[in-house]
């Protein structure tokens, strides 16, 4: 295994929640690459391609490679990368994560309600809602302007069409990306856990390591170890929830919260050590789960937007496949 470097293991040791990455670029660009090559023939054919592929993987790591922009931006958005969870599955001894609240607005209420708020908590399950709910959009404007592109009865807009759809596969890209980056981040057991770089000062009846284990198990021991067709080999078979996509980001991470405990067991037992392969095998499952959750997320969103609306006025996505609406006005924009 590769060893960090004195200067990064100091601006390790010195982390707080909010700088610590989820499986570092290795991971994170790993993760997004294989989920993209595990797409079904049902999705549209320029997301299965080699370079979508390429695509995703690089924009997986975009919500980390944005840190350091500015105050403003690092404070709003790092709690996103993470959901702190204690040994009760309580938000930091406050309220119970289940049933997650209906918004963030919400969320904050229930938090302050126990002298929380979403800084310090963190609020990685609306991360994840989110960029489910804009590639859900992304992917019903998508429908609607390639079915318009291809009706000769809207041919006098046809140019703008096949315009507006080579942008908004762009933006689904970029979606895409983002939505990797977050489910990745909960794929990561220290990214659910108020034990999120060793045990901490509380009880500690198992003896639990207190040193700083984040970095070295996402980062290192994967850039080092994990190889992608391993991950790969783990990918499961696709598995649609067919319920609400808040219950479906609850059950992963509440999942992912189950494997705590075990990864600082196996740590304890050694299984970090240089040559010890119990440390790559839980990344490389953690990473295969990540990857499959993505996948079918994708495939949800993708099925999800056919019972979409878009546009103002706005015009249904069912329609316009039937040849039933021209959705020019609505997408070109009526006022």
């Amino acid at each position: 295994m590769k060893r960090l470097s004195a200067l990064a293991l100091a601006a390790l040791l010195a982390a707080t929640p909010s700088t610590l990455f989820a499986w570092g670029n290795t991971g994170h660009r790993m993760l997004g690459e294989i989920a993209i090559r595990a797409l079904p023939g049902e999705m549209p054919a320029f997301l299965r391609t080699k370079q979508a592929a390429i695509d995703v993987g690089e924009l997986s790591r975009e919500p980390d490679r944005s840190k350091g922009a500015g105050k403003l931006h690092d404070q709003d958005r790092d709690p996103g990368h993470f959901i702190d969870l204690d040994d009760d599955g309580k938000l930091l001894g406050g309220p119970p994560m289940l049933p997650l609240a209906a918004t963030r607005a919400e969320f904050e209420t229930q938090l302050r309600a126990a002298n929380l708020d979403e800084w310090k908590v963190g609020y990685l399950p609306y991360s994840i809602i989110d960029r489910y709910q804009q590639l859900t959009s992304d992917f019903a404007y998508w429908r609607v302007l390639n079915a318009a592109e291809k009706n000769p009865k809207w041919k006098a807009n046809r140019k703008w069409f096949t315009a507006d759809r080579i942008r908004r596969e762009a933006l689904i890209l970029k979606s895409i990306g983002e939505l990797s980056h977050f489910v990745g981040d909960g794929s990561q057991p220290l990214h659910v856990t108020s034990h999120f770089n060793g045990w901490g000062d509380g009880p500690n009846a198992n003896n639990y390591s207190r040193a700083r284990l984040h970095g070295p198990f996402e980062s290192d021991l994967v850039q080092a170890t994990v190889k992608p067709a391993a991950v790969a080999a783990k990918v499961t078979p696709l598995r649609l929830c067919n319920c609400a996509i808040e219950q479906r980001v609850s059950d992963y991470l509440s999942a992912t919260g189950k494997q705590v405990i075990p990864f600082y067991e196996m740590e304890k037992a050694g299984g970090m050590a240089p040559g010890d392969p119990r440390g790559t095998a839980m990344a490389t499952d953690r990473i295969a789960v990540g990857a499959s959750e993505l996948r079918d997320v994708i495939v949800e969103a993708w099925r999800a937007s056919l019972n979409s609306k878009v546009g103002w006025r706005p015009v249904a996505v069912q329609d316009v496949i039937a040849g039933k609406a021209d959705p020019y006005p609505a997408l070109y924009g009526i006022d």
